[in-house]
């Protein structure tokens, strides 16, 4: 599993400009996407992204193309909805030639929430 971060943006603000002072290291996961909160997840992943992401995971499409048939949704609504779920980190663009084909990166997402302060977690499988 992959701890992914979720913090304010405050936090983030601060925390990139210690790194770029050389007061502190950069994070060892500071390649991976992080979240201002675990609500950005949530309406990242509403039940039409959710089935887009069932789709892909099942079929494996082989070009964006083919994942418009089978999701009947608009190709250009389906491409920024896979560059958002790309950004996340959930989906995974492939360049085939001039085509390019999503797959899933993700088996399971597990959210512990802290009611007491902004330290939650989201640990991605």
């Amino acid at each position: 599993m992959t701890n992914y971060k979720v913090q304010s943006l405050r936090s983030l603000r601060r925390e990139m400009k210690a790194v770029a002072r050389g007061k502190k290291p950069a994070p060892a996961d500071a390649a991976l996407p992080s979240f201002n909160s675990v609500d950005a997840v949530i309406r990242l992943l509403t039940p039409e992204n959710r089935q887009l992401l069932a789709l892909i995971r099942d079929h494996k499409p082989r070009s964006v193309a083919e994942l418009v048939q089978l999701s009947g949704r608009a190709q250009p609504n389906l491409t920024r909805t896979l560059a958002k779920l790309e950004a996340a980190g959930f989906v995974m663009m492939t360049a085939d030639g001039r085509r390019k084909a999503p797959s899933t990166t993700i088996t399971k997402i597990t959210v512990e929430i802290d009611p007491y302060s902004e330290h939650d977690r989201l640990d991605v499988a």
